[in-house]
């Protein structure tokens, strides 16, 4: 036994694992999951399942489609700042991609890996001029002993990885137990989704077989094993399929047909897989009207899921967004301390933020009673209002109003 070998037998592994046969640890190795239905998920796999598509859609379009602006902080609150690089990055991050392309990409990598990485390009001024995302299957993460991170990127068909730092990855991680790694939801919800893909194939196959469930059949003599498989690729190819359903079965040799019947409603099948739907909003942590379960949905509560899928669901996502946005593009800047002239680095006063007030605006009819009252007591002005609404401002709409039978508390009784 070589020295590999021995390596291996003690963690409880062996070499004897192919392509053809392999071994649970090799499934792993790949980022796929065995499961007790027989499925072997990975993320690539899960994706053909639907409900695990609408809700990586679902998520990634959201937090891809919503405005992202560059903003300097300062006396004036929310004062955009277009002429930053680093806007520029947000909307082209790539000459291949557009900004919607890029978030909507890395979202849908960390709802299925847990993790997702943009190498960060800088000139040698140390400016941003491009992200260029990184599938996180080719990336594999470790600390140095001054406690930073380091990603070494192997690309298919390269042996020698690409070390890239810290700062110069974009890492949007998802829930994590280290700190480092984000967990997969779909290692996590493995057997859900096993489940849900078996369910699928299972109605494939049904249905591939004319809606028929498998039988057997029975000859009065002794077949020998070429007779038998000829037998059976005769009847396969004759009554096989959905195109030959219904047709008039002619077994030679006084054969007989015997069917083994499985009611689909005593398998539970339609049950299953709606559970399934349901199931996998669960996971991803969304309505399950927005992808495709209409049973608990009316017309008086849908509106309030929708806002919570966004304060509860998309919101997490882009504070995550947010502040690796926040860390990564925007350097610290030297601050003067006054005394001796010393010089330190703080913090940006730049920074980007998504604009999430056209998920949160409600009905034609809630918006208008909102701003109604924001603009009779005088805490929105004509312009913030129409600025919500898209719409250009007016001469004179900046003016705040005040009523007229509101004083202060301490104001005199016989004040004009």
């Amino acid at each position: 036994m070589g020295a590999l070998d021995k390596a291996l037998s003690v963690i409880g592994l062996s070499r004897r694992s192919t392509l053809e046969n392999p071994e649970p640890w090799m499934w792993e190795a790949f980022g796929a999951v065995r499961t007790g239905s027989g499925v072997n998920v990975s993320p690539q796999k899960a994706m053909h399942m639907s409900a695990v598509w609408a809700a990586v859609r679902l998520i990634s379009e959201t937090v891809a489609t919503l405005p992202l602006h560059v903003y300097r902080s300062g006396d004036v609150v929310g004062q955009r700042a277009d002429a930053n690089p680093v806007s520029h990055i947000l909307m082209n991050p790539s000459p291949m991609l557009c900004g919607m392309q890029f978030r909507e990409m890395l979202t849908a990598h960390v709802l299925l890996w847990g993790n997702a990485y943009a190498a960060i390009i800088r000139n040698g001024a140390g400016q941003v001029v491009e992200l260029v995302p990184v599938l996180p299957q080719f990336v594999r993460i470790s600390i140095t002993r001054r406690r930073k991170l380091v990603y070494d990127v192997v690309l298919p068909g390269s042996n020698l990885p690409i070390r890239l730092n810290q700062a110069d990855v974009l890492h949007v991680c998802g829930l994590s137990f280290d700190g480092i790694k984000g967990l997969s939801v779909v290692r996590h919800a493995a057997q859900s989704i096993g489940l849900g893909l078996a369910a699928e194939d299972y109605g494939a196959t049904f249905f591939g077989n004319a809606s028929q469930p498998a039988g057997y059949i029975s000859v009065p003599e002794k077949l020998t094993k070429e007779q038998a498989q000829v037998l059976r690729e005769q009847w396969q190819s004759i009554y096989g399929g959905t195109s030959n359903s219904h047709k008039t079965a002619v077994i030679p040799g006084g054969g007989t047909f015997n069917k083994i019947t499985i009611p689909n409603n005593e398998a539970q099948f339609l049950e299953s897989r709606k559970f399934q739907i349901t199931d996998i909003a669960r996971w991803f942590r969304v309505p399950p009207h927005m992808i495709g379960d209409l049973d608990r949905a009316t017309f008086s509560n849908i509106e309030h899921q929708s806002l919570e899928f966004v304060q509860h669901t998309i919101r997490p996502w882009l504070v995550r967004w947010e502040q690796e946005l926040n860390r990564k593009l925007f350097p610290p800047v030297p601050v003067s301390l006054g005394a001796g002239d010393e010089i330190e680095e703080g913090p940006s006063p730049y920074y980007a933020e998504f604009n999430v007030d056209g998920l949160l605006r409600g009905d034609l009819k809630a918006r208008s009673d909102y701003y109604v009252r924001a603009r009779q007591w005088g805490w929105l002005s004509v312009n913030e209002i129409r600025r919500k609404e898209n719409m250009p401002p007016v001469d004179g709409g900046d003016e705040y109003l005040s009523p007229l039978n509101m004083q202060a508390l301490n104001t005199p009784e016989d004040a004009p």
